[in-house]
């Protein structure tokens, strides 16, 4: 792909950035509650979230949008650099995890069976030793999904940031607002610091730049919603009205 392709499509590949981040966040903090549970992940599931060079999965996918997003915008701060090495490293060190998993799913059993077995001394001994190293990789499982965790959490904390630049993007706008429920749960308390920081002053912004996006695309249903949140908070904003008359005259058009 060319660089002044990837320029003038930035705007897709920065909702699809976000998209792809929220998305798995919310993938892998299931596969770690499950083990803070439990001790073990999916190994199934990660190896999807991973997939192959040719078929990618979801996290490879987030790396390779993110590279296309951060290398290739002109103007790309610091906040952005942070980014593409943090979307990154969730996806390598999610590889690692996952074959940790595998080596726990597949021999984990096998040594156990083994442990319960009447050996000879000389092989119960190695049995022994070799169930610690299987030990210890439950170990690393623990401090790899420490560690996304983290770079997890960093990235929420670096994309508010980063995402003010893009903040008349009706793509990423119509996103946060049609997929509004999983945005809210992978911020959470954060959730409010995003949408401020994106959009200053005026948070109904979000809500006029969905509602065109909808509109063009057709989504009129839609579109009326995302109007209807912009009136709940700014019923006087310029706007706000612009975008609602456009949308009752687009309607009345429809039904004559």
């Amino acid at each position: 792909m060319s660089k002044s392709w990837i320029r003038a499509k930035l705007p897709e590949f920065v909702r699809d950035m976000f998209r792809n981040f929220c998305m798995a966040s919310k993938s892998l903090e299931e596969q770690f509650r499950s083990f803070d549970r439990e001790g073990v992940v999916a190994f199934t599931i990660l190896r999807d979230l991973v997939g192959q060079e040719m078929d990618k999965g979801l996290l490879w996918r987030m790396k390779d949008t993110a590279h296309h997003v951060f290398r290739n915008d002109p103007e790309t701060p610091l906040t952005g650099q942070f980014l593409d090495w943090g979307l990154g490293y969730i996806f390598h060190e999610t590889i690692k995890l996952k074959e940790d998993a595998y080596q726990t799913l597949t021999y984990a059993p096998w040594f156990l069976a083994l442990r319960g077995r009447d050996l000879p001394e000389a092989e119960r001994v190695v049995v022994e030793e070799l169930f610690q190293v299987l030990r210890q990789t439950e170990e690393s499982m623990r401090r790899e999904i420490d560690r996304i965790r983290f770079i997890v959490s960093q990235c929420r904390r670096l994309l508010p940031i980063y995402l003010a630049r893009h903040k008349e993007n009706a793509l990423l706008a119509r996103y946060m607002f049609s997929q509004n429920a999983l945005v809210r749960e992978v911020f959470g308390e954060d959730y409010q610091h995003l949408i401020e920081t994106i959009y200053g002053e005026h948070p109904e912004r979000m809500f006029v730049l969905a509602a065109q996006s909808l509109r063009l695309g057709g989504w009129v249903d839609e579109a009326a919603l995302a109007v209807q949140g912009a009136v709940s908070i700014n019923p006087a904003d310029r706007h706000v009205l612009q975008e609602k008359k456009i949308l009752n005259n687009w309607t009345q058009r429809m039904s004559t």
